[in-house]
This record gives structure tokens, sequence and C-alpha cells, in this order.
């Protein structure tokens, strides 16, 4: 891997955003400047939209979208309860907008997400529910940020029972239990599940989640080592993903395009060509930056 083209992509062609996620990972600059950009996504109700995930452009608060947030505000270490932008996403998610109440659930997908460019998975199939994601990573930070109920202790619990006994679960949802256990870690948040458990299982999860066969990695939408190993969640690398890990590092020149970025590996499925290629000018800078923090993982 050619870590200066990559960067020299990273810089020419990232959103704000990811410019200023960039400049925080590899330049020590304040992460405000994250805070900043992430302001110009999220709407009056405290939520995100926007297409700060480049797959669907709805600008409406979504809970996928304001998870998404949570990701990174977490990842440049910016979650401060005091903060504005912390106190506008406790208040979007307290008034339970798009959340199931008889199922107690957050929605995946939302109805309004049709009325705007998007990706075929983020059209409202049924109840728009899809098993804990995002829902368990919504509930810890609830939690954490906001007000304590028993409401969000429950989906807690029921997310651990779900990872206790389900054999398969996709990366996507994984990551959302993951980042559950780094917020109720970080907050000291001991008594509702048993976290050392947690991990256990979440070790677990990731091993049998992770796509054994290095022929599919960056060609197929599979789940890849640097899917979850880039920057965060370092503590859950097993003796097992470690070789995955150094295989992917591997072959990572080889999937680095002519430009110095990387791509993505999905389509749409729905009849917005122009801005599929749009979104995938968004994605492959973020793409990029995901590569080179893993690129700096020592196993």
């Amino acid at each position: 891997m050619n870590i200066n083209t990559a960067k020299e992509f990273v810089l020419k062609n990232a959103r704000p955003l990811e410019f200023a996620i960039y400049k925080y990972f590899f330049e020590n600059e304040s992460n405000q400047a994250v805070v900043d950009e992430l302001l110009n996504f999220q709407n009056y109700d405290g939520g995100f939209g926007n297409a700060i995930e480049p797959d669907f452009f709805n600008p409406n608060s979504s809970p996928i979208a304001t998870n998404d947030a949570i990701i990174t505000l977490y990842r440049v270490n910016a979650l401060k309860k005091d903060s504005d932008i912390v106190k506008g996403i406790v208040r979007y998610l307290e008034s339970h907008d798009s959340f199931d109440e008889d199922k107690k659930r957050w929605l995946f997908a939302i109805e309004s997400n049709k009325t705007y460019p998007h990706a075929i998975w983020w059209e409202k199939k049924g109840d728009g529910i899809s098993g804990f994601n995002p829902s368990i990573s919504l509930a810890a930070y609830m939690i954490c940020y906001g007000n304590r109920t028993s409401l969000y202790e429950e989906i807690i619990k029921e997310g651990f029972v779900y990872l206790e006994t389900d054999e398969e679960i996709s990366g996507d949802s994984l990551k959302c239990f993951l980042l559950a256990y780094e917020l109720l870690k970080t907050n000291s948040i001991t008594d509702v599940i048993n976290l050392a458990q947690f991990k256990e299982l979440l070790c677990k999860a990731i091993d049998n989640s992770i796509c054994k066969d290095i022929e599919k990695y960056g060609v197929e939408y599979v789940p890849m080592p640097s899917d979850f190993f880039s920057g965060s969640y370092l503590e859950f690398i097993t003796p097992e993903t470690k070789t995955l890990i150094a295989a992917e590092k591997n072959i990572l020149g080889k999937l680095q395009t002519e430009d110095g970025g990387f791509d993505i590996t999905w389509k749409w499925y729905t009849p917005y060509p122009d801005e599929y290629e749009q979104a995938r000018a968004w994605w492959r800078p973020r793409v990029t930056i995901e590569k080179l923090l893993f690129n700096e993982v020592q196993i």
C-alpha cells in the first residue's frame, strides 16, 4: 500500500467532514473541527440526516444516520455530556421518532428514505426493523448520556441474550454491538449486563463474522478485518483474527487504485445513477481513511 498517495487522495477528494476526520487522526488536529462539520448534518430535532451516511440522501433525521454521527463522535473522542451536539442527539432519541413502541426497537429504514436517492437496502420493508441495528448502540447511548430508564436497559439485556444465542450476525449489526460495549465500558456502566461476558461474546462473533476467503476482500461486500479494526475496537483482536488482519494488509496494495484511493464494493440497485456516483465519490475517501488506520494496526 502506498501510504503517501492514499493520503493525497483523501486530501484532494474528501468531504469537509472526512477531511476533518483525516486531520484528527493523521495531523494531530483538534476534534472540534470534526464536531463543527458534524453539525452541518444535524437537524433541528437533534437527529442526523442529510447524507451523513452517503448511501441515502434523506435530509430528515433517522436512527441510522444518528448512529453514524455517534460512531464518529466516539472515534474522535468527542462524546462530552455537556456538549450541545450530544444533548441534541439525546433530545432526538428521547422523542422516539422512528421508534417502534411495541417491539421496542428503533427503525433501521424509515419510510421517507424512498422519497430521496438511496440504495435499495434503505427502502423500508415491513416494520423497518433489522434486529438490533442500530437499537443496541442507541440504547447504550441513552443509558450513558440521556435519562437512564428500564426501557433502554431492557434493550441492552435483550441484545445480550440475542448475541448469546445467535450463531450468525451481520458485520454492520455487530458494529452496533461493539459501539454499545465501548459506550458502556467508557462510562463505567457495569450493572446492566456483564461486560466481561459481553466482550467474550463479541470476540467470538467477530471471529465468526469475518470472511475467511481472502480472494473476496475488496471485491465482494463481505466483512473484512478492516471493517472492525480501523483505529477502534483493537481490544477485540484475537489470535484467530490476527492471521486475517495480516492477510488483508498484504493485499492492500493490490486493492489500492491508480489514483491512490480505495473503492467501494457495492451498487445501489435503484434508478439513481448520478447520485450513486456522487455517493461513491463521498465514500471513497472515507474508505481510504479506514484503510490507512487499519494499516497502522500492530499485531
